[in-house]
């Protein structure tokens, strides 16, 4: 019954599709896919919307100096370029230094025991140097913060051996010049400094010195009466041993 039925109605007959999977050698690129043919990018690149051009904004034609004026200062900033000048005028000693790589850690220890010798370690922006040291007398050092630096303050000159010593333990940090008692030294002369004698010992020196100069004088004037009371000493004991046989 089943063979008469597919017989007269053929279309009944359910027949399964043949599939064939192919593969191909190598990979897709999707971020770098291949050229397509010929006439289909003539095709696409000639339905490619056009859209109308923006118009320039007149910024794009100004100069760097121009759009720089126009930004207003942090007030921030003066704030810290006033703190600079404070340390700058009331500080005997400053020391300016070089700081290449080095790690947080290394760099507290460095500011704890120069806050011990009374030395403060500080680190500022060379744009807030420059505007703190801008039309004054300590403008000659501006120079010196091109690159990554660090600023040691302290109101005593006495401390510069003691400066000197921490900072020979951490290589880290090179010292490029100083200013003591307001007059600007260089590395050579910012050592020798420190080399110097004390102040105390110094002025001691000075009254040593001082005092030779009298003594060698006074020294100098007795000279003769000195001698001439030895002649008579010795001619008085050679009388006195010359009448002591005549009176036996």
């Amino acid at each position: 019954m089943t063979t008469l039925i597919q017989r007269s109605l053929p279309l009944a007959k359910t027949s399964t599709p043949a599939l064939q999977f192919l593969r191909f050698r190598g990979k897709i690129n999707i971020q770098r896919p291949k050229a397509p043919h010929y006439e289909r990018a003539r095709v696409v690149a000639v339905t490619q919307p056009k859209y109308p051009e923006l118009p320039k904004a007149k910024s794009c034609f100004k100069t760097r100096a121009e759009r720089t004026k126009q930004q207003q200062e942090n007030p921030y900033n003066e704030i810290i370029a006033r703190e600079v000048r404070n340390w700058l005028e009331h500080s005997r000693l400053v020391a300016f230094f070089h700081l290449n790589s080095i790690t947080a850690d290394d760099i507290f220890r460095v500011r704890v025991q120069l806050h011990k010798q009374n030395l403060h370690l500080k680190s500022y922006g060379s744009k807030i140097i420059e505007q703190a040291v801008k039309n004054t007398q300590y403008e000659a050092i501006l120079p010196l913060f091109h690159s990554n630096h660090c600023i040691v303050f302290s109101p005593d000159t006495q401390k510069t051996a003691a400066l000197l010593r921490i900072v020979r333990r951490v290589p880290q940090m090179v010292l490029l010049g100083g200013i003591v008692e307001e007059t600007m030294l260089n590395r050579n002369q910012f050592v020798a400094y420190a080399q110097m004698p004390g102040l105390h010992a110094a002025q001691a020196q000075l009254v040593q010195t001082l005092n030779q100069a009298p003594g060698h004088l006074i020294q100098q004037l007795q000279a003769h009466q000195n001698s001439f009371v030895q002649v008579l000493d010795v001619h008085a004991k050679n009388q006195v041993k010359e009448e002591t046989p005549e009176s036996t």
